[in-house]
């Protein structure tokens, strides 16, 4: 009777254990709930972006419900969340202000002006030194875009629909970051 309760007891710890993490990407844990201002998110999908074959950063993408739609997901006024984890020093401040402003770009078509004040106040969050293993989230809910650095909440932008559709279409637009990043996130 002892051993059978011993097992349970294993079974439990193990299944808990296993839990806290549903899935692991290049040696990033990434749990399978984030919580944006109350709104628990589940894990869509993610994968790698990579550069000249080097690995530069994990990017998961937390929905209210899952899809495999970038347009449908870019367009939604519903809470989400983007994590990057940072997994090569080849990142800087520099090189991820750069990408994100191309990202912005392609993002938008190139029509950036409408939206020009909320870019900048995103951009000054990549501004700070920027090293392996720091964990960005950039989440939306109700009109604002927040992010966070290694879980500080560096700015809130109130720049609405608009200015989300941007920052998501970075990573989910028809001109992505990288193609196979987006499909990872959106469970392809």
């Amino acid at each position: 009777m002892i051993r059978i309760i011993s097992v349970l007891t294993l079974f439990t710890v193990l299944f808990i254990a296993t839990g806290a993490a549903a899935k692991t990407v290049e040696g990033v844990n990434l749990p399978d709930q984030f919580d944006v201002e109350g709104t628990s998110l589940m894990l869509n999908g993610a994968g790698v972006r990579s550069k000249f074959f080097m690995d530069l950063y994990v990017g998961a993408l937390y929905l209210v419900t899952s899809s495999t739609d970038g347009d449908a997901v870019t367009a939604a006024d519903e809470p989400m969340n983007i994590r990057l984890a940072i997994i090569s020093s080849l990142i800087t401040s520099e090189k991820m202000v750069e990408a994100t402003n191309e990202g912005f770009e392609n993002s938008t078509g190139g029509n950036t002006g409408p939206i020009k004040p909320h870019i900048d106040a995103f951009m000054n969050v990549f501004k700070e030194e920027i090293k392996e293993g720091d964990l960005f989230d950039i989440s939306y809910k109700s009109g604002t875009i927040r992010i966070a650095k290694n879980g500080d909440e560096k700015a809130a932008i109130d720049g609405g629909l608009a200015f989300k559709k941007a920052v998501f279409g970075i990573w989910l637009s028809e001109n992505p970051a990288q193609e196979s990043l987006k499909e990872e996130m959106l469970g392809d």
